[in-house]
């Protein structure tokens, strides 16, 4: 207890106390001193409940506390309470200044912040810029339905989905159809979401003028390098014996440039495809192919197996499909040693199918597995050169498998060998026509 409450304390016991006594003496020498007493003591309780009701209704009406001279136990409560008002007023003012700063901070950004309740996925607030990215408008649409606000952008589905909703990469404003947005949703509380809302319409032209160059440049190469390279190939290299190596490694290039050229032209015609037509791919022959291939580029230097245990055919391109499945094989080939194996396997997964490529090669180191799939990245330059690599391929795959709604896992160990499996969902799965025949499962050495 502090000192100065327990002296106030002690002040008021010894004025009741002297009260009571002079009471007692008053009330002996009129001769009733018990009566006296009593009615003193009545007074004193009385002042008293008249004291804290006053106390309780200056609380209750949240009053502004006012401090009085006087070292009693209520003018010592009075201090204590006044203390504690000023305070919490001043926690208040703090709690406020930083709202407003948040507040500032959240009006200030360029990207549009909307708080939606997690229940009723009803807008509880939002910044300025959601009224020029969002069309939402302060305070008619304060509680208003966020899927019926926003439309006619696909919400429902995309809210439902919580906290394991993909980021919709490209949507329309519904504000400005021009206006292209990225939107993102954060759970940041057991009870509220965070919409985010970017403008990335600069960035898709960008995006969309790179595109066009690449494509652009890339077709305009196409007929100079075909010049060139049948210009050389004409040149036999016995005819000229001082500059035979000069002209076989001119051919190597050329040969090569166009490689890039064609699967920049083929990268660049993905990435402007918003989808793919659905036809039925036989997959018995598509693995028979992919064995041909796998053998004719080992030449005799690896063993390859092919595993096809699904009994079902994919939906999509057979020709996009082709390209992604060859890349990988090609891949594999390409970086496994002599002696090595290389199996293909195609299996069911749940409801849909998995194509595994699985090679003993000189694997990856866990750092560049994330980059695998970034256009010209590579692990080891050198080495990719040497093999004839673009750096190119599996960015391709990684195209052609999202225009199928499919994707790549890739598990890799250095020294150990890769595994690169697409899997595919359960509606790109068709069942396979009981005549076709039955694909190979046996090892094959080559």
């Amino acid at each position: 207890m502090p000192r100065q409450f327990r002296f106030a304390w002690l002040k008021t016991l010894a004025t009741v106390a002297a009260l009571l006594l002079l009471a007692g003496l008053l009330g002996a020498l009129l001769g009733k001193p018990a009566w006296v007493v009593a009615l003193a003591a009545l007074g004193i309780l009385a002042w008293h409940y008249w004291r804290l009701r006053q106390v309780l209704l200056r609380l209750t009406a949240r009053q502004r506390w006012e401090t009085r001279d006087g070292t009693g136990v209520w003018n010592e409560l009075d201090r204590l309470l006044y203390r504690n008002q000023q305070e919490m007023r001043a926690r208040k003012r703090r709690l406020l200044d930083m709202l407003r700063s948040y507040r500032a901070a959240a009006d200030a950004l360029p990207d549009a912040v909307v708080v939606v309740d997690r229940n009723t996925q009803r807008i509880q607030w939002f910044n300025e810029a959601a009224t020029g990215l969002l069309g939402l408008h302060h305070p008619a649409d304060m509680g208003a339905a966020l899927v019926e606000r926003l439309q006619p952008l696909p919400l429902a589905h995309w809210l439902a989905g919580g906290r394991n909703a993909e980021p919709i990469l490209d949507a329309n404003s519904p504000v400005d159809a021009g206006i292209r947005l990225h939107l993102r949703l954060i759970p940041y509380s057991d009870h509220h979401w965070l919409l985010v809302a970017r403008d990335v319409t600069k960035l898709l032209h960008l995006e969309q003028v790179r595109r066009d160059f690449v494509a652009n440049v890339s077709h305009e190469l196409r007929t100079p390098l075909t010049v060139v390279h049948g210009y050389l190939d004409m040149m036999d290299p016995e005819d000229f014996p001082d500059t035979g190596p000069m002209l076989a490694e001119m051919r190597k290039q050329s040969q090569r440039m166009a490689q890039l050229v064609e699967d920049l032209l083929t990268l660049s015609r993905l990435e402007s495809q918003q989808h793919t037509e659905l036809e039925t791919v036989a997959m018995t022959s598509m693995l028979a192919s992919l064995r041909r291939e796998a053998e004719a580029h080992s030449q005799g230097r690896h063993e390859i197996s092919v595993e096809d245990s699904a009994g079902v055919d994919l939906a999509g391109s057979n020709k996009e499909l082709h390209s992604a499945f060859s890349n990988l094989v090609t891949n594999a080939v390409r970086y496994t040693p002599a002696g090595g194996r290389i199996s293909l396997r195609f299996a069911r997964e749940g409801g849909g199918a998995v194509l595994s490529v699985t090679d003993t090669g000189y694997g990856i180191p866990a750092s560049h597995l994330p980059r695998l799939t970034e256009r010209f990245y590579r692990v080891s330059s050198s080495r990719s050169r040497e093999s004839g690599g673009t750096g190119l391929g599996l960015s391709i795959v990684k195209h052609i498998l999202g225009l199928h709604q499919a994707r790549l896992d890739i598990r890799s160990e250095v020294g150990q060998g890769s595994v690169f499996a697409c899997h595919f969902d359960a509606e790109h799965v068709r069942p396979r026509d009981a005549a076709s025949p039955i694909a190979p499962t046996e090892d094959a050495p080559a």
